[in-house]
């Protein structure tokens, strides 16, 4: 599927889950898709699962958002309590569209948290209470921290999600939602056709020795001089760091955090704040922010260098720090708080700094890079190989200090979900493109009068083509639903059989055309397509 498309489907109104390889342009489209709902006064809020992810697209976190903040588990009293916040509950009725951004990274525990806030908020039993949820991410990428003292959690009746899953696509949130699903196939950040071809083996969970023997032609024992470093450890973020501001000459200054409050809460917010208990900086030394200014100078995961020290009489000796654009900030003292209602409940307050000649690669994720040194050595995590490599543009970019056999693995759950939302995508792709662009103009139009939007007169359309007319105007999240498709296609998304996939293969091996195997067995074109790749993949695997 293109953007386009992906974009097209949106206008309609459907829940979507838009997601795609890192560099196939998701931020992209749901900001051209965000920009699109503004310009028709549709309110939309725009969230992530993580604070870095939500400066990434100019956001909140959706635990901010939807008023859980760090919680773990909700009672009824907790959701009732929520509800009745007058900011929280203003917030959410106040928008037609919700947008969460890197959804890989939230549990199936927390996305039904938030659901269930949004249906008690807005008094809807409709998933996410009637809202557009707009899903964006790559399971492929890092899954979600989830505590493992869940004692508390597995004794809470209240919500009825796999708790034991990472994955939020296992949440009965998700499944209430049936989002549609639009996977962007187009690439826009790797330029490297073999590089490429080593991040989609990667994908399929077939990497061979060939691309093996590719990635070990960029081993390097050190970096480069100014060369961005990942780890995937924070004790190797640490060293590297520390060793490098030791390098540097003259006097170290240290700043130390204030914190107010409930240990346990000071812990989590602690846990949650990049910047250190101490921070220890020189004149020369690399930093990245840590949190957003809310004059805009300056957003979480911007990166500069330390210039001075402003030691006036009323200035504090606080750092100077010239960003990557040329411009000089005043780093000053920020907080961040845990408010329950109108009382904040626990707080500290720190420099939003740290240091930045190494950074690890859960933190990188979203970043685009020329150029990085990365040691994959002790990856530990599914995932963290994938997003580390995929980091970068080219080949050429990439410098390895080692790399284990896990940082070439991906989650055996997200290979065999990647091939569903694959298929389901390419029936979505095919539906839509019978449709004609008068038809996607009208429903384009329903979606904004629906939310109460600014809207131009209303397209004509063929009146002689009723693919459309059967979907109720008010149910803006099932414009696309299986339902609907079935009413022009009766067998979509029918369950492939073991039988069924031995004949397609017999037919296909035989030299019989798609088209034919698809009359056959009566699927669709891209049906028949998408299960011959998927058939040819499991066979790589399995080689």
């Amino acid at each position: 599927m293109t953007q386009a498309q992906a974009l097209d489907i949106l206008k309609t109104g459907s829940s979507v889950f838009l997601t795609g390889e890192p560099g196939s342009g998701k931020t992209h489209t749901v900001n051209a898709y965000i920009s699109w709902l503004r310009s028709h006064d549709i309110s939309v809020a725009v969230t992530a699962s993580t604070g870095i992810a939500a400066t990434h697209i100019g956001g909140r976190t959706v635990h901010s958002f939807a008023g859980i903040g760090i919680k773990t588990a909700l009672t009824a009293q907790d959701v009732l309590r929520i509800a009745k916040n007058d900011r929280v509950a203003k917030r959410i009725r106040a928008i037609s569209v919700l947008v969460i951004d890197e959804i890989s990274m939230l549990s199936a525990r927390t996305l039904g948290m938030i659901e269930q806030v949004c249906r008690a908020v807005r008094q809807s039993d409709l998933p996410f209470g009637g809202l557009q949820a707009v899903l964006v991410g790559d399971f492929f990428q890092l899954p979600p921290v989830v505590r493992q003292d869940t004692g508390a959690v597995r004794q809470s009746t209240f919500l009825q999600d796999r708790t034991d899953s990472l994955f939020c696509f296992y949440s009965s949130a998700w499944e209430r939602l049936d989002p549609v699903v639009c996977y962007i196939a187009e690439q826009h950040r790797q330029e490297d056709a073999a590089f490429l071809d080593v991040l989609s083996a990667l994908r399929r969970g077939a990497v061979l020795d060939t691309h093996h023997a590719l990635l070990r032609t960029r081993f390097a024992n050190v970096a480069k001089p100014g060369m961005t470093q990942l780890f995937p450890h924070n004790a190797q973020v640490d060293a590297i760091n520390e060793m490098e501001l030791n390098r540097l000459p003259g006097d170290v200054r240290r700043f130390e955090m204030a914190s107010s409050g409930p240990k346990e809460l000071v812990d989590q917010l602690k846990k949650g704040c990049l910047s250190p208990d101490v921070l220890s900086l020189k004149i020369g030394a690399r930093v990245m922010f840590t949190k957003n200014d809310v004059a805009g100078r300056f957003v979480n995961g911007s990166l500069g260098v330390v210039e001075g020290f402003a030691d006036g009489e009323d200035d504090g000796g606080y750092p100077i720090v010239r960003l990557g654009n040329g411009r000089r900030v005043n780093a000053e003292p920020l907080e961040w708080a845990v408010d329950e209602g109108f009382i904040t409940s626990a707080r500290i307050i720190q420099i939003p700094l740290r240091l930045a000649w190494a950074i690890t690669v859960h933190k990188s994720q979203g970043m685009s890079l020329d150029a990085a040194h990365m040691d994959l050595s002790r990856v530990f995590e599914f995932g963290q190989g994938y997003v580390a490599l995929s980091r970068v543009r080219t080949l050429a970019g990439l410098s390895l200090a080692g790399i284990n056999e896990r940082a070439c693995e991906v989650h055996p759950d997200i290979l065999k979900k990647d091939g569903e939302f694959r298929e389901l995508s390419n029936n979505i792709r095919e539906y839509a493109s019978g449709l004609r662009v008068e038809e996607l103009s009208r429903k384009h139009h329903e979606f904004i009068v629906r939310c109460g939007g600014k809207a131009k007169q209303m397209p004509k359309a063929d009146e002689s083509n009723t693919k459309w007319k059967q979907v109720d105007p008010q149910d803006a999240s099932k414009a696309y639903s299986v339902n609907t498709i079935r009413e022009q296609h009766s067998n979509a998304y029918r369950p492939w059989s073991e039988e069924e996939e031995k004949i397609l293969r017999e037919l296909f091996e035989s030299g019989e055309k798609i088209k034919n195997i698809a009359k056959k067995l009566g699927r669709q074109h891209g049906a028949i397509s998408s299960r011959l790749k998927k058939l040819r993949e499991r066979e790589e695997a399995t080689a």
